[in-house]
């Protein structure tokens, strides 16, 4: 199936930079949707604040940087995002009935030819294709933060979805410009975040239990390992309550082995979230 034009549900800190790839990568007309306007006026911000950069580096025009901004339609009316989409991106947050009402409300005003992926990043998507009437349309298209530069985008197959639907989606993909791992089979934590979250998990415990500090951490493992960035920073940037639901759901429906840590869950209590909240175990208050 071609696609034309995506519908992204949410302009939040992923859905406004997968709006951005998909308007100045893959050249697609979005709508870009959100509950209220000072959440898109947010995310529009942010696309716009991400192109002037290029601008500024002569990689683009000030016309190139109007004319993709003038791609993206930006509205507070659900049925008005989709009803011409060919593709549906879901961007809402990692909150198991929030997300079957909305495939459920989508699945009402969409196209019947319409493909509805999730950008969860551990929720089963046999369970949100359950609540459409078009399950083999549903599969899961997990970017990574930011989606303006990370280059993976994973695939996952639901239990029900066809050739047709994961096909498309690749497509939709490479267009943008991403490299793609297809995940054969609907599990929590797909590839990445199976592997991802015992680590974060154990950097946070060693920090409680005062094993060592935070920079050595980080350090030890950018070094150690080769990983551009520490797991306590990498953390904050992925935001402690989204790791939190990501261990909760690995440890329900994998294995006990996955629980989470005491730390990560007083994080969470704070609010000491990371970047979303301007404090985790960086200070982000002072920077941009």
């Amino acid at each position: 199936m071609e696609v034309k034009r995506i519908a992204v549900l949410g302009a939040g800190l992923m859905g406004h930079g997968i709006c951005q790839v998909a308007v100045q990568v893959g050249q697609y007309e979005v709508s870009l949707y959100d509950i209220e306007q000072r959440f898109l006026d947010n995310g529009l911000g942010m696309v716009r604040g991400s192109l002037d950069k290029f601008k500024t580096k002569g990689q683009l025009t000030e016309a190139q940087v109007n004319e993709i901004m003038n791609r993206i339609h930006p509205t507070l009316t659900l049925k008005d995002a989709v009803k011409n989409a060919d593709l549906i991106v879901e961007v809402t947050p990692e909150i198991p009935d929030l997300k079957r009402q909305v495939f459920t409300n989508v699945d009402q005003h969409a196209p019947a030819h319409a493909v509805i992926a999730s950008n969860t990043s551990s929720i089963s998507i046999t369970e949100l294709a359950s609540a459409t009437k078009r399950p083999g349309q549903v599969c899961g298209m997990h970017f990574f933060n930011p989606p303006q530069l990370m280059k993976l985008v994973e695939v996952i197959r639901g239990a029900l979805s066809s050739d047709e639907t994961i096909d498309t989606v690749l497509e939709v993909a490479h267009k943008m410009g991403k490299e793609t791992v297809l995940v054969k089979k609907d599990v929590p934590g797909f590839i990445v975040n199976r592997i991802l979250f015992p680590a974060l998990n154990e950097a946070v415990a060693l920090y409680y239990e005062g094993i060592a500090d935070r920079d050595d951490i980080d350090k030890a493992i950018m070094l150690g390992l080769n990983w551009p960035m520490g797991p306590l920073k990498l953390l904050d940037y992925i935001g402690a309550d989204t790791t939190l639901a990501i261990g909760d759901v690995l440890t329900r429906e994998v294995d006990p082995k996955f629980h989470v840590t005491a730390g990560l869950k007083q994080m969470v209590r704070a609010k000491l979230l990371g970047r979303k909240t301007g404090k985790g175990f960086y200070d982000w208050t002072q920077q941009k």
